[in-house]
């Protein structure tokens, strides 16, 4: 009998990670692929990035619509309610044997909710990370809390998990999903991903992506991106590819920021998703990633492109010597953009080391998804852990 395994997936930059592990549970002989769309995915706001999906091969087996129009602390909760009733209903017709989610986003949050409500065992996938700059820290770790297999990135978080109760023998470092992404997938050459964009790459070019800080409030987000705006607005011969922020508190305020910035400087362009395959392309051809995304900390040391990572969105998160941690002041900006360009710098970049593995994550995940005991798996016992655990 085949095991019925159910990948949800709520924004584009999740679905990346997720598709090479998608694809081989779709190959599997024993494992049956169900796909639930959310969030972003679902909405023309954020590029209707189900297509993407679609594009890709997969089928959408439910779709969960849950983002209201409104980026306010009262929405997204609204929001968070609204999934946790459509994913009890996708739940109940798909009767998945597990559900698999990936890291720490508020629509994750309602998919592992309704999950563990229905008694459907939960695989979650990067636990143990720590952002402390976002409520999404809170998040993850209660979602750990609600899973009962475990795929880390790293060893570090691999202990992490364990200290807060999970048991050894479920909790896997098969390393980050970005880097079977990487691995597998052909880039754009240089000018066919300036056909693909609409632009001419310039002498210096920056990819450019900055969410909001969700645990400091609407006026410092605001505050952050305006001196990042100054600091770029100081930069001479550099073309500037920006990203649309995602769908969290006070991202419509910073969204209308960027596009009213690019509107007013040739050399800034904006998309609201560029995609793996041109997102990942452009790491490959820029000289650096600037913002507070994952992506500048999890990919980009693997395409030896250097990140100034400004802010606390990421802090506690395991950086690669290529990240340049600056405060969110355009003089401090500034000044880590100088050291990004520098020779020294960029000599360093040769021999940058990703911490987050190798690759080959799927295949190792999708082996223990298909071959480890389910029966009884929500009866959990909390570990308590000892010296020996961590010798």
């Amino acid at each position: 009998m085949s095991r019925k395994v159910c990948v949800v997936t709520g924004t584009r930059a999740e679905f990346g990670l997720l598709r090479w592990l998608m694809d081989e549970i779709q190959k599997h002989p024993r494992l049956e692929l169900q796909l639930v769309a959310t969030g972003m995915h679902l909405s023309p706001e954020f590029g209707s990035t189900y297509r993407e999906i679609e594009e890709a091969g997969f089928q959408i087996d439910a779709r969960v619509e849950m983002l209201l129009s409104s980026d306010t602390s009262t929405a997204i909760t609204k929001s968070m309610g609204l999934g946790v009733i459509g994913f009890a209903d996708a739940y109940e017709r798909l009767a998945p044997d597990i559900v698999v989610i990936l890291g720490d986003r508020f629509e994750i949050f309602a998919a592992a909710s309704a999950a563990t409500i229905a008694g459907i065992p939960v695989a979650h996938l990067h636990g143990g990370e720590t952002t402390e700059g976002a409520f999404d820290e809170a998040i993850r770790h209660s979602i750990t809390k609600m899973s009962h297999l475990h795929f880390v990135a790293a060893d570090e978080y691999r202990r992490r998990v364990i200290q807060l109760g999970e048991h050894p023998e479920r909790v896997f470092n098969f390393g980050g999903m970005g880097i079977d992404a990487i691995k597998r997938i052909k880039l754009l050459n240089r000018g066919e991903l300036e056909h693909s964009l609409g632009l001419g790459f310039g002498e210096k070019n920056l990819l450019i992506t900055f969410h909001p800080v969700t645990l400091e409030g609407d006026p410092s987000s605001l505050a952050q991106m305006g001196e990042l705006l100054a600091a770029l607005n100081n930069l001479k011969d550099t073309t500037l590819i920006f990203t649309m922020p995602n769908a969290d508190t006070g991202s419509r305020e910073l969204s209308a920021m960027v596009t009213e910035y690019a509107e007013s400087h040739s050399n800034a362009r904006v998309y609201a998703s560029l995609g793996q395959l041109k997102y990942f392309s452009c790491l490959a051809q820029v000289d650096g990633v600037v913002g507070n995304s994952s992506s500048g900390l999890l990919e980009a040391p693997s395409f030896k492109v250097g990140t100034v990572n400004i802010g606390d969105r990421q802090k506690g998160r395991l950086k690669a010597s290529s990240v340049i941690d600056c405060e969110p002041r355009r003089e401090a900006i500034g000044q880590a953009l100088t050291t990004l360009y520098s020779s020294d710098f960029q000599d360093s970049l040769t021999s940058v080391s990703n911490p987050y593995g190798e690759g080959g994550a799927s295949k190792a995940i999708v082996k223990v998804i298909a071959e480890y005991p389910l029966e009884n798996i929500r009866k959990k016992q909390f570990y308590n852990v000892s010296a020996d655990d961590f010798a």
